[in-house]
C-alpha cells in the first residue's frame, strides 16, 4: 500500500507541476481560456480579472503538486488539490458535453487534448485524488518542516517571475501557429488527411397544401412540377477535423482591400508590427522607429487601424481581427520579421534590439 500510495502521490504531484509550468509558459492563452468560459456562462465582468486569475492558478498548481510531493501539510494541500480536480472535472465535462467551448486548454497550447481525453484523464485524476485525501496521514514528508517551506517559498515566487517575464518578452517555448520558421500560407492550409464535415441534405416540397420531406437521394416515385420547393436542410451527421490552424488571417488597407496573400506570397523582407491597439503607442513608438531606420519596409497590424493611422501619419497600417492579433502576438506589440510567409523570427517590442543585430548582419 505504501509504494502504490507513493506511485499516485508522485503521479499527481508531477501531473500538476507539469501542467501549471507549461501554462505558466504562456499565462495569456489560459486567461484567454478563461474569457472563452466566462462568455459561456456570460460572466463578462470577471473579463478583467482573466490574467490575474491565471497566474494565481499556474502559481497553485505548481506549489500544490510539490507540496503533494514533499508530503508538507499533506491534510491540506490532499483536500485542496481534490477540490482543484473536482473543478477541472467540471470544467472538461463541461466542455465535452456542451460543445460550447472547443477544448479546455489544461496543458496550454503545447499538447492539445481533446475533450475526451481531457475527460478522462480528469477522472483518473479524481479517483488518485480521493485515495490521497482518505490516505493522507501516510503521506510522510520527505523533507524538514523548515527546508519544505523554503523550497516552496522558491518555487512560488520562480513561477510569478517566469510568468512576468514572458508577459513582456514572449513565451519561452513557442506553441502557436505564428511561431518563428512557420509558414503562414501553410498554416492557412486544411492539414493533410483532415476529415471534413459530413451533412445529410434533405429537401421540403408543399404537395396539395402539404410540406413533405424527402432525402437527397430517396425522392419520391411521383415528384413531378406540382411539387412546390420551399426549403433545403442541411444537417450535420459527423464533425469533422478540416480546420487549418490560421483561418481568419486579413490585412485590410484603409479601402477594405485584403493584402495578405499578396504580401505573404511576395519574396521580399519586411516586418509587421503587431499591436492591438494605439492606446500604448508612447512605449513602443522608440523601438518602431529604430527599426524603421534598417531601411526595409515597416507595417503596423492593428485591430484598431483608424486611431493608429491618426497617430502614425506616415506608417502603413493594415486593418487585422483583434483574436488573430491576440494569438499572433502575446506581448503588445510584437515584432515580425517576415521572409514573403516565412516568420523569420518574432520579438516583443522589449527585446527589438536582437532584431536589429539581425538586420544589421543580414544574409538575406
Amino acid at each position: 500500500m505504501k509504494l502504490f500510495l507513493n506511485i499516485i502521490r508522485w503521479i499527481v504531484g508531477l501531473l500538476f507541476i507539469f501542467s501549471g509550468l507549461v501554462k505558466a509558459n504562456d499565462p495569456l492563452g489560459l486567461a484567454y481560456k478563461m474569457e472563452e468560459f466566462f462568455e459561456a456562462w456570460n460572466w463578462m465582468w470577471f473579463h478583467s480579472y482573466a490574467l490575474q486569475l491565471s497566474i494565481a492558478m499556474n502559481v497553485f498548481e505548481v506549489l500544490a503538486g510539490m507540496a503533494i510531493i514533499i508530503g508538507w501539510q499533506a491534510k491540506l494541500f490532499s483536500r485542496l488539490l481534490l477540490l482543484l480536480i473536482v473543478f477541472f472535472t467540471f470544467l472538461t465535462s463541461y466542455v465535452l458535453f456542451s460543445g460550447k467551448i472547443k477544448s479546455c486548454g489544461c496543458f496550454g497550447d503545447c499538447i492539445p487534448l481533446t475533450p475526451v481525453q481531457t475527460f478522462i484523464k480528469d477522472l483518473v485524476l479524481l479517483l488518485f485524488a480521493l485515495i490521497l485525501c482518505m490516505q493522507y496521514k501516510r503521506l510522510k514528508p520527505i523533507a524538514t518542516g523548515r527546508a519544505s517551506v523554503v523550497l516552496l517559498l522558491v518555487v512560488t515566487v520562480s513561477t510569478i517571475c517566469t510568468q512576468l517575464f514572458v508577459l513582456k518578452h514572449l513565451p519561452f517555448v513557442d506553441c502557436l501557429p505564428y511561431k518563428k520558421g512557420n509558414n503562414i500560407l501553410e498554416q492557412m492550409k486544411v492539414p493533410a488527411g483532415a476529415i471534413t464535415d459530413s451533412f445529410s441534405l434533405r429537401y421540403q416540397y408543399k404537395k396539395n397544401g402539404k410540406v413533405v420531406e424527402f432525402d437527397a437521394n430517396n425522392f419520391t416515385d411521383d415528384f413531378d412540377s406540382t411539387y412546390e420547393y420551399v426549403n433545403r436542410i442541411d444537417k450535420l451527421v459527423r464533425k469533422g477535423n478540416a480546420i487549418p490552424r490560421i483561418g481568419d488571417f486579413a490585412l485590410k488597407t484603409k479601402d477594405g482591400n485584403d493584402t495578405a496573400r499578396v504580401l505573404l506570397g511576395s519574396q521580399q523582407l519586411y516586418i509587421l508590427v503587431f499591436i492591438k491597439d494605439a492606446n500604448t503607442i508612447e512605449q513602443w513608438k522608440p523601438a518602431y522607429e529604430r527599426i524603421k531606420k534598417h531601411g526595409i519596409a515597416v507595417y503596423i497590424v492593428s485591430a484598431d487601424a483608424e486611431s493608429m493611422r491618426n497617430q502614425l501619419k506616415d506608417a502603413v497600417v493594415f486593418s487585422c481581427d483583434a483574436t488573430v492579433i491576440k494569438t499572433a502576438a502575446r506581448v503588445q506589440p510584437t515584432f515580425f520579421l517576415m521572409k514573403g510567409d516565412l516568420i523569420v523570427s518574432k520579438t516583443s517590442y522589449l527585446d527589438t534590439d536582437r532584431m536589429e543585430k539581425q538586420l544589421s548582419n543580414r544574409p538575406y
